[in-house]
């Protein structure tokens, strides 16, 4: 990777004005061990599918209404979750700089993303996959990760093809250099509701 900003995929921002509510959550990747922070990443993908369910109230006119609801909930929370131990897992520990996830919703879309530092060594891994997910059908993606987690779990990158597979969404990455030695990987899932 040059140390220029680079974008692939979906990666379009908000229009001006179509954003209904904006909600993000920050993380100091040095302040508490892994481990102790991996506990918290359910806790917090879950507060974000409960939040987003506020925006989707139960209607008698509208009997699918609490389905909607459910639904995007689970979405919510599983892609808040893979974003979130992917974050954590791969950020700089000793960094400053913060690991933060964005929920933004829209009339008939709702974004998560999330921002961590990296080496850039480890954003070059990630531009790799981000290429190759960017050119691959989502079943055949979801096929070879699901061979390559049975051989090594970390570098599968099943949790992100199970979010284009099972959720239809739309997937994106900006890798932005911070310094001589980082840079921030932001990695942007668009779910049409």
């Amino acid at each position: 990777m040059s140390l220029m900003s680079e974008r692939i995929g979906d990666v379009e921002e908000p229009a001006q004005g179509t954003v209904l509510e904006s909600l993000v959550l920050s993380f100091s990747p040095s302040l508490v061990p892994l481990r102790q922070r991996w506990r918290n990443n359910g806790l917090s993908a879950d507060f974000l599918g409960d939040y987003v369910t506020t925006f989707f109230p139960a209607s008698d006119d509208d009997p699918t209404s609490g389905e909607r609801a459910r639904e995007a909930r689970t979405a919510v929370s599983y892609i808040a979750n893979e974003l979130l131990e992917n974050a954590m897992k791969y950020s700089v520990t000793t960094s400053a700089y913060p690991i933060t996830i964005h929920l933004i919703l829209e009339a008939q879309t709702i974004t998560i993303s999330a921002s961590n530092p990296v080496t850039h060594a480890e954003a070059e891994r990630v531009e790799t996959l981000a290429r190759h997910l960017d050119t691959t059908d989502p079943q055949e993606a979801y096929l070879a990760a699901l061979e390559q987690s049975v051989l090594d779990e970390d570098t599968s990158g099943l949790g992100l093809v199970t979010i284009l597979n099972d959720y239809g969404a739309r997937i994106g990455w900006r890798f932005t250099p911070l310094d001589d030695e980082l840079s921030q990987i932001t990695l942007l899932v668009r779910l049409s509701v």
